[in-house]
């Protein structure tokens, strides 16, 4: 079989892969067509526009109503990533609205933090006003920024002339514990039922000081005043049982019985979402202060099929990058753009091998070494939004800009005390091309994106389903995400992803691993991948091991990281399939750059 028929296979299976990541997705968060979903939008009384996905179980009616959940994100997310608690509480019988937060996803960027947390009580109002929503069983989790955003809905709703809410559990987020005036303990949630998910390696909230004044480790926050006062109901803890976590508390309050619990499963900050321990405390949480309308064992989960259904069509998605940009340069237009034969690897003597492994090292230490300092000492880098508005995808960016310019640097240092005394030729390589072969390669990017996002779209048009595994998501998305990606984010990652495959294709594609070229390429992914790689390791190791994180001032730009532990090692890959086609490393390096630039922009916090 030639390889244009491989090829025409490959673009097929990507297909079904995508479509059955779509549909497998879809059966699970619908329970197999037992729960509607709709997509939301409604403006709120603040005159901005919310998003959200709204989860209605079946039998569920104004004769019928059924206790109600909103679920929240947390800081740089999207309503999709409450996937386990939208699946799971709604496959129970809740009615569960999956919001974006003000400045997220599909809902209207706010100019500030503090509209952006009144946005869950937007959203408990939305669902109050449903008749099939069981008024006086009305719950809200959130998630770090989407628990904070909880306490704010809490603060209004004491403030209202009919409260809405029943009970609040804060997903890796700190309660209030004492009164912003007198520094004393407090209880403003009342009677309401409450919890908190304290994850034992929590980067961000669950810091606590002892007798002696010292500031004390995550890892032992429930032992400490602020943990133990809300389990004692907001009053003083001093001379009292020292109270336990995973076990529920109760007290009467005004005439009602409210409850308390703390669960500490052993995760991440991040990890929380990503959970079955702290998916199995959201559902026994709610069971105990709402009411579970169809009873199914807390431990009994099905979300994490909903996530490999979508790990399926994202595989598929980068398939379908690939297969398609390789068929049509086998069109006529694009045919220029197609090399004669499978590009081979060049040769390469002891010397080369030496540079080889110098200029890998060098990249891999100039990432590694950048990134922090880089992050942490630029204004912009904070949840501030100046200069641009979105302040993740600034950092990333502008440390890709870097990256991308050294790796310039290193190539041209290369070629000129090495590569050109042996004979490499930046035209048979691809390095020199020509202004027409370079329009098209941009034309065809253009196109390959297009076809791509055209199947996210699909999936969340006609299933509310996306491609994605935890942080890394591929997501639809409205025309100002496209605006605020043209400038000046593309510019960024464009820079680096072009630089990368002109190294890892014109430079770095040669015989180191013998016949085996998948070892040349195996190198270079993980090259690509070793900074992030290397970076999370030293702070996750050092707090797993200390309680401690080993920076601290980074511990946001640090969880930045984990969705390039994919996005590095498969741009590499992507990168290297269609050169050998093409011997063009513009074209999939400015596929790449386009691609992560809108995966970056869609997924993250945006302010107006």
């Amino acid at each position: 079989m030639d390889n244009k028929k491989k090829t025409k296979l490959g673009l097929w299976l990507s297909i079904m892969l995508m479509l059955v990541s779509m549909i497998g997705a879809s059966i699970v968060q619908t329970s197999s067509g037992s729960v509607t979903v709709k997509d939301l939008r409604w403006e709120t009384t603040s005159g901005y526009q919310m998003s959200g996905l709204l989860f209605v179980p079946e039998g569920v009616s104004g004769e019928n109503p059924a206790p109600a959940i909103v679920t929240s994100h947390g800081m740089f997310n999207n309503r999709e990533m409450q996937d386990a608690n939208f699946v799971e509480l709604s496959r129970r019988g809740y009615v569960v609205l999956a919001m974006d937060m003000f400045s997220h996803g599909n809902s209207d960027s706010v100019p500030n933090i503090g509209i952006l947390t009144t946005g869950m009580y937007e959203a408990v109002k939305s669902l109050a006003s449903l008749n099939y929503v069981d008024k006086e069983r009305i719950g809200i989790t959130g998630h770090s920024l989407g628990g904070m955003s909880s306490n704010t809905a809490i603060t209004l709703d004491n403030a209202a002339p009919e409260r809405l809410i029943s009970a609040v559990l804060l997903n890796s987020a700190d309660a209030i514990y004492k009164d912003a005036e007198t520094s004393q303990y407090t209880n403003i949630y009342n009677n309401r039922d409450v919890g908190v998910i304290a994850v034992k390696y929590e980067e961000f909230f669950m810091r606590d000081v002892d007798a002696q004044g010292n500031p004390t480790s995550p890892t032992k926050y429930p032992q400490y005043g602020n943990a133990q006062s809300f389990l004692h109901f907001g009053t003083d803890p001093a001379g009292k049982d020292q109270r336990a976590t995973e076990t529920l508390y109760k007290e009467t309050i005004d005439g009602e019985e409210a409850l308390r619990v703390i669960y500490n499963p052993s995760v991440t900050h991040p990890w929380s979402h990503f959970s079955k321990q702290s998916t199995t405390a959201t559902l026994a949480f709610f069971d105990a202060a709402l009411g579970t309308p169809n009873p199914i064992a807390p431990a009994n989960q099905v979300w994490q099929v909903k996530e490999f259904f979508n790990l399926v069509g994202l595989v598929g998605l980068a398939m379908f990058v690939v297969c398609f940009t390789i068929l049509m340069v086998h069109t006529p237009f694009f045919s220029s753009l197609r090399a004669n034969g499978a590009v081979a690897p060049a040769d390469i003597n002891r010397r080369g091998k030496a540079w080889f492994w110098l200029l890998q090292l060098a990249s891999v230490a100039f990432g590694t070494l950048l990134y922090i300092p880089l992050l942490t000492n630029v204004k912009s880098f904070t949840m501030s939004r100046d200069p641009w508005p979105q302040s993740q995808t600034w950092g990333i960016g502008l440390w890709a800009l870097y990256c991308g310019l050294f790796a310039v640097l290193l190539m041209v240092l290369f070629y000129y005390m090495s590569g050109k005394k042996d004979g490499l030729s930046l035209r048979e390589r691809g390095v020199v091309i020509s202004l027409p072969k370079l329009g098209k390669s941009i034309v065809l990017a253009a196109l390959v994106v297009c076809a791509s996002f055209a199947w996210v779209f699909i999936a969340d048009y006609f299933f509310k389903t996306d491609f994605r595994i935890w942080v890394l998501a591929v997501k639809a998305f409205g025309a100002d995400k496209v605006w605020i990606a043209i400038f000046p984010y593309s510019l960024l990652f464009l820079t680096y992803f072009i630089a990368n495959s002109v190294a890892v294709n014109s430079f770095n594609f040669n015989k180191i691993g013998g016949k085996r070229e998948w070892v040349n390429t195996a190198i270079l992914a993980v090259t690509n991948t070793l900074p992030p790689a290397i970076l999370l390791l030293l702070q996750y190791g050092n707090f797993f091991s200390t309680g401690e994180l080993l920076f601290p001032d980074a511990n946001m730009q640090v969880v930045w990281l984990f969705p390039f532990l994919a996005i590095l090692p498969v741009t590499a890959i992507i990168a290297r399939k269609i050169y050998r086609v093409t011997n063009n490393p513009y074209l999939p390096g400015i596929i790449n750059g386009v691609i992560v630039t809108l995966i970056s922009c869609s997924g993250t916090l945006t302010w107006s």
